[in-house]
């Protein structure tokens, strides 16, 4: 499916993922966290399908798992005790609980940041720093074209050693070793070579000096502008909820926050509206045009 949020202006783009991880970083509220969670699986899975599918219940499950697991064997805070390791700590109610938001926290910030790579390509990047920081703009967009490109890559020159016997999966252990090494070897050097040459003709080219102009593609559009009062008014209302305590919720050493209030509700639904936004967009375009096709 297209992905209609992607075509906005890169400041709206921008700006909502820095909206979306930061508020799921800090946000410790469980309902916070599941909102945050179901909302960034739902768009990973907008944008790439099966494959995000499979790479949430393969990697990310098992990491939620673990990571859930693995703070109570440290963590011992609490005062609900129920029982005691073999080491003699105790097993609190408030430390597993804790655990299971630590995990949750983690893969729901890996899947923002799954979406914010597929989203903010480099030339958006490019476009949003690259007068303020060329330098580190450069270095932004190479980074974002790293591990497609390493894949690409070293598929090529895996294929190219295949065919003189020198692959991985070709004689004995020591020499799919040497093969691999030299694979990797190969890749390396292609990696220096080629961020030698795109500095090279970025400076050829005048990239960073003062005054000069740059055709964009970009244009800030209606909606954009709609865009951005909707990402700011989410966002300012969320932000100043959360600082007089409308979000307030703690884990040691017993669990307490707030959770019935009506203006915690609120501001519940304001979070929601703001992380649903390009999914919201993306499924009234989706109608759009499944009505035009219902006309012709």
């Amino acid at each position: 499916m297209k992905d209609t949020f992607s075509s906005y202006h890169p400041v709206v783009n921008m700006l909502y993922f820095v909206a979306v991880i930061t508020f799921a970083m800090f946000f410790t509220h469980p309902v916070c966290l599941v909102i945050s969670f179901i909302c960034a699986f739902t768009y990973s899975i907008y944008l790439n399908g099966k494959k995000a599918l499979k790479f949430n219940l393969v990697f990310m499950l098992p990491m939620l798992i673990f990571a859930a697991l693995i703070n109570p064997a440290f963590n011992h805070q609490g005062r609900t005790i129920l029982a005691y390791l073999p080491s003699g700590n105790p097993l609190t109610l408030e430390s597993i609980i804790y655990g299971i938001v630590a995990a949750l926290m983690l893969i729901t910030v890996i899947s923002w940041f799954s979406c914010f790579n597929k989203i903010m390509t480099s030339d958006k990047f490019v476009y949003l720093f690259g007068r303020v920081i060329p330098a580190l703009s450069l270095i932004f967009s190479m980074s974002l074209r790293l591990v497609p490109r390493f894949q690409a890559q070293i598929k090529v020159i895996s294929n190219a050693q295949k065919c003189i016997g020198r692959n991985v999966s070709n004689g004995s252990i020591l020499q799919r070793a040497k093969h691999g090494i030299k694979i990797l070897s190969i890749m390396v050097t292609w990696a220096l070579e080629n961020a030698i040459e795109t500095a090279d003709s970025m400076k050829s080219r005048g990239y960073g000096l003062t005054g000069r102009t740059a055709f964009s593609i970009f244009k800030f559009q209606k909606r954009d502008f709609y865009a951005l009062i909707y990402i700011f008014l989410c966002g300012v209302y969320i932000f100043v909820g959360s600082l007089i305590g409308g979000l307030y919720f703690r884990y040691f050493p017993t669990i307490k926050g707030v959770m019935t209030e009506p203006y915690t509700f609120t501001l519940l639904f304001a979070y929601f509206a703001l992380c649903m936004m390009p999914v919201i967009i993306n499924v009234q375009e989706d109608r759009k045009w499944a009505a035009l096709h219902s006309k012709i």
